[in-house]
């Protein structure tokens, strides 16, 4: 929800009285935009929050008080509010009631008693700070949210125009309107608020409230729409949306890049499209009617879904799921095999060997193999040509044409199995050779396989998952050909092996890039998540962290203008380390980017883009990784600790000196004597 409130009629006693009421709960800072235009902003909530922006502009003052304002589906609200409306308690009183009146009380009963919140309770709050609400603008292109006669019988006007949203940006029309209706009332009712809202408050309200400062304030439109992210983050997040501003308003080549889309944004789970406002969309059309409950159902879990997703370079033939409800259900059936309560990829995940975790490969059994320089994929592989590999985004793709037999009837298809590997290419002469390897198991036909220990799920890999499919080859059963990449086991071995496998030879047997080792717990079950248990060693010098790169132009007075990169973590708001930004880095904003440290300039350098990424990696194993780099574990303290002092099993007999001495012969060394009959 967005307001915009002409004060220059305001007492400004009054004014400043509440603005110092709400600057005793939050700090402000001023953010020069222009000469023209200064900027004063209140922050309340990271996410889905609420902001009083003040723009002081010829001799004219609007304030834009901005929150969440209305799920794509009532059914969705009801779900959601114990979690996104619930954060609002933290607001001062003023605009606590903002994220509390969206529904229209016919639906109380599908809401809990202390989430239950109604207009009268809004327009009430207001009052207290001799604030009113003189006309509403609705600009949802449905009427099922709430009752319009909740907000004029308390004299408040409301203006209905109707903009679909979806992907269609409001109309030239439809900007006219707005703008007029606008400024109209303002130059009637100077001391009232105008209240505009669309769904979810960010791409039509701001698409629109941009409008009015290019058109009726004379901004230019990268102020206003910044203005509008500074307000309401992250700002409009719909790239089309964008486009038309900058294309109406400004230059096209100066179009900025959609922000990611906020964390609370749950993604569609019905079989059919809908537009902004919930409402399925059929041959182009919206239906909707009175105050329905909406079709199609809602996940109680959002999924990050990115229409964009990619397979790995080289590998054809596989496609992208993005039809419900499979996709949900494949998403799902994973994370249930992994025990994962929680939403995105729910794989084991690694951690960076650093002087805390080497000790472990003294307290336990580990074996080793050698980290490849490729790219995850768990496979659920669920019947014959229903094959599919999410990758870490938890995109699902689908993979024609490979087949995996069972061993003890091979004409029929292995079903409700998950293993965990990752895809390399292979350089075989001047051709490059996909395969994926498979490292683990989670199930096999409904077995919880993950609940052994590693050698026994090693095992079940070789024998049910590589093995059949070589026989099959072997009887010409299995054309080869026709598959889009190999498919093998990848080998793990004791942990002395480690030194043969960090010498040149093996990189060259191996036919693709190593880049470290990995060391797996023996005798742990599968665990996903992160894993603490499971050690990755990488080279100092070759090891990197996945940020998401920021690209800022700053403009001090006096200076020309300087062009930084600032590189975020997950879980932080707050860059964690800044770099210069090249010329090939320019168009690698709001990107995630691996970065290696650069011991001689001390900071960080850009190695690649990563592509198979939409996060960056967490602020944990971003300390982890920069924690490894600053103290690392080089490569002879490793081998040493693994040939000198790594684990190893309890002796089953006696000390010597308490075994009476016997000669040993060669055999004996050879073999253990054989068992007495």
């Amino acid at each position: 929800m967005v307001f915009l409130y002409n004060v220059s009629c305001l007492s400004w006693f009054s004014f400043f009285q509440c603005v110092m009421h709400m600057s005793s709960y939050h700090g402000f800072s001023f953010l020069p935009m222009c000469d023209a235009h200064v900027f004063l902003a209140f922050s309340f909530l990271p996410m889905c929050d609420a902001h009083v922006f003040m723009v002081f502009h010829s001799f004219q003052c609007f304030v834009f008080i901005s929150c969440f304002f209305f799920p794509s589906n009532v059914h969705e609200l009801c779900i959601a509010s114990s979690n996104c409306f619930l954060l609002s308690c933290i607001v001062i009183h003023v605009f606590t009631s903002l994220f509390f009146f969206s529904l229209f009380s016919a639906y109380d009963d599908q809401v809990d008693v202390p989430n239950r919140h109604n207009m009268k309770l809004f327009f009430d709050s207001l009052k207290h700070y001799n604030l009113k609400i003189g006309l509403w603008v609705d600009l949802t292109n449905t009427n099922r949210f709430y009752d319009q006669e909740e907000i004029t019988r308390t004299g408040c006007k409301y203006f209905k125009l109707k903009c679909r949203g979806h992907s269609e940006t409001p109309q030239p029309e439809q900007i006219n309107i707005f703008i007029e209706v606008c400024s109209r009332f303002l130059e009637n009712n100077p001391n009232e608020i105008i209240g505009v809202h669309c769904t979810h408050g960010f791409n039509r309200t701001g698409f629109l409230i941009a409008a009015f400062l290019v058109e009726q304030e004379s901004w230019s439109v990268d102020a206003a729409v910044q203005a509008f992210a500074v307000c309401r983050p992250p700002g409009i997040y719909k790239q089309d949306y964008l486009n038309e501003l900058f294309k109406r308003y400004g230059e096209e080549d100066e179009t900025p890049e959609a922000p990611a889309l906020p964390d609370w944004c749950t993604e569609f789970d019905g079989t059919e499209d809908v537009d902004d406002d919930g409402n399925v969309v059929k041959n182009g059309e919206s239906s909707h009617s009175g105050h329905s409950a909406g079709s199609g159902n809602r996940r109680g879990r959002k999924e990050f879904f990115n229409k964009n997703a990619k397979f790995m370079d080289g590998v054809s033939g596989v496609t992208l799921v993005t039809n419900q409800p499979r996709l949900s259900q494949i998403q799902q059936k994973c994370q249930n095999m992994c025990g994962w309560k929680s939403t995105g990829f729910p794989g084991a995940q690694p951690v960076s060997m650093d002087n805390q975790n080497l000790i472990f490969l003294k307290q336990k059994p580990y074996k080793v193999s050698w980290k490849a320089d490729g790219v995850r994929y768990m496979t659920l592989i669920d019947g014959a040509n229903e094959v599919y590999m999410i990758d870490r985004d938890n995109s699902v793709f689908h993979i024609p044409n490979l087949e995996f037999p069972r061993r003890k009837q091979p004409d029929e298809h292995i079903c409700n199995t998950l293993i965990d590997g990752e895809m390399i290419m292979d350089k075989v002469g001047d051709k490059y050779v996909p395969r994926y390897l498979v490292y683990d198991i989670v199930k096999f036909e409904g077995i919880d396989v993950g609940g052994t220990h590693f050698d026994r799920r090693l095992l079940c890999i070789q024998r049910e998952i590589i093995g059949p499919r070589h026989m099959k080859m072997q009887q010409g059963l299995l054309d080869k050909s026709k598959e889009p990449f190999s498919v093998r086991a990848k080998q793990f071995w004791d942990i002395q092996t480690a030194r043969k496998l960090l010498d040149g030879k093996f990189a060259n047997e191996v036919s693709h890039v190593v880049d470290g080792l990995i060391f797996q717990p023996v005798a742990g079950r599968y665990m996903h998540g992160r894993n603490n248990d499971i050690l990755k060693w990488k080279p100092a010098s070759v090891n990197s962290v996945d940020f998401k790169l920021m690209i800022y132009k700053e403009n001090k007075p006096g200076m020309l203008p300087e062009t930084k990169g600032y590189l975020f973590v997950g879980g932080k708001d707050s860059p964690f380390a800044e770099m210069k930004v090249s010329r090939e880095m320019k168009e690698l904003n709001n990107k995630i980017i691996e970065c290696a440290w650069d011991s001689e300039k001390h900071c960080w350098k850009f190695m690649r883009q990563r592509t198979d990424k939409s996060f960056p990696n967490s602020y944990n194993t971003a300390m982890g990784v920069f924690n490894s780099i600053m103290y690392p574990v080089i490569k002879e303290v490793l081998l040493n600790t693994i040939e000198m002092g790594r684990w190893m099993p309890p002796a089953r007999h006696p000390p010597a000196e308490k075994r009476k001495a016997l000669p040993i012969s060669r055999d004996q060394e050879l073999m253990p004597p054989p068992k007495k009959v």
